[in-house]
């Protein structure tokens, strides 16, 4: 089965970082989003990929070259960039022809699930997370014995509150072709753009027989407040709980989970819980919890939580020397 993975949004949302970057190359959690995804599809036995590149496309390529080079890549260039039903049409000669289906998964989507299971199930297959805003996302309305009746994007009054999380098995490339000729032919936007799930929704109008499958966990990295809170949740895996050497850092306390680059330097620091530092960055009497560092960085006397810190950055924060009498109260917030 070959993965088809669409890489090509300017991620507007997590600027000023996808200023110089790509949005599935932002650090996470000791990888970037897209090697997050890459791997978890290698895993499962993947080895062919289509990329849908677009903003940024060349430094995509290297990395996925650099990073991933015993894979065998397609890479497919979206512009201007008109939905992610587009996007796939722009690529669809590459898989339409495939007999064992066709796996896509969004670039900025890291889900937990049993991909080797989802691709053995029969016929195609939808995954999906219950959401609390339902009206936000995609959604997945079933009927009789579990079969999808209904998909639609982000409708104002939501009929379900199962979101599709951008991970799709099709079981039959030629009719998800057609369906996106259809799309292109009938020129049939929803809120300006071609989408994959009025794609879907001619599917199943033609007859095609889809289910779904509730994924563990959904990391929907298109935001800081997102972004964070899938860098502490893969930080709470076994790989980053488990004890660590971290005597070559003086002075300093580690609080897991925490996931420290190569060739940095940190001393007479606090680092953690929830911390991802890139590799090469200078830490010196930091306190920092809950946040991303990237590499190449140097940060001193800097309390941060929360934070997202790209690659190269320098910040200084501020010394004091006090001598601070009885009934005193200094508040520099």
């Amino acid at each position: 089965m070959k993965a088809v993975i669409p890489v090509a949004g300017i991620g507007s949302r997590l600027r000023p970082h996808t200023h110089t970057q790509p949005k599935s190359l932002v650090p996470v959690a000791g990888n970037t989003i897209l090697g997050h995804i890459i791997d978890r599809l290698t895993a499962a036995g993947l080895t062919e990929f289509v990329f849908i590149v677009g903003y940024l496309g060349d430094k995509i390529v290297r990395y996925v070259r650099r990073t991933y080079p015993e894979l065998n890549v397609t890479f497919v260039v979206q512009e201007p960039r008109e939905g992610l039903g587009h996007a796939l049409w722009l690529a669809r000669e590459e898989f339409r022809h495939d007999p064992d289906g066709v796996l896509i998964l969004l670039g900025d989507t890291i889900v937990d699930v049993d991909l080797r299971s989802l691709m053995a199930t029969p016929g195609s297959v939808l995954a999906v997370k219950e959401v609390k805003t339902p009206s936000m996302f995609g959604l997945v309305e079933t009927g009789a014995g579990g079969r999808v009746s209904k998909v639609v994007e982000k409708p104002k009054i939501p009929k379900s509150n199962f979101a599709m999380v951008g991970l799709y098995k099709l079981a039959y490339p030629e009719k998800l072709a057609e369906a996106l000729e259809w799309l292109r032919d009938n020129e049939v936007r929803t809120h300006g753009e071609y989408q994959l799930t009025d794609a879907l929704m001619h599917l199943i109008e033609e007859g095609e027989v889809m289910t779904t499958c509730p994924v563990d966990n959904w990391f929907d990295c298109g935001r800081k407040e997102t972004l964070l809170e899938a860098n502490a949740r893969l930080l709470n895996q076994p790989e980053f709980l488990d004890e660590h050497d971290y005597s070559e850092f003086p002075g300093t306390v580690i609080i897991p989970p925490v996931s420290i680059g190569r060739g940095c330097q940190i001393s007479h620091s606090i680092i953690g819980p929830n911390v991802a530092i890139g590799d090469k960055t200078i830490v010196s009497k930091c306190i920092l919890s809950d946040s991303i560092i990237g590499s190449y960085s140097e940060l001193s006397s800097a309390v941060m939580h929360d934070c997202i810190v790209g690659s190269d950055a320098s910040f200084r924060g501020m010394n004091h020397s006090l001598n601070i009498g009885d009934n005193t109260e200094i508040d520099y917030s």
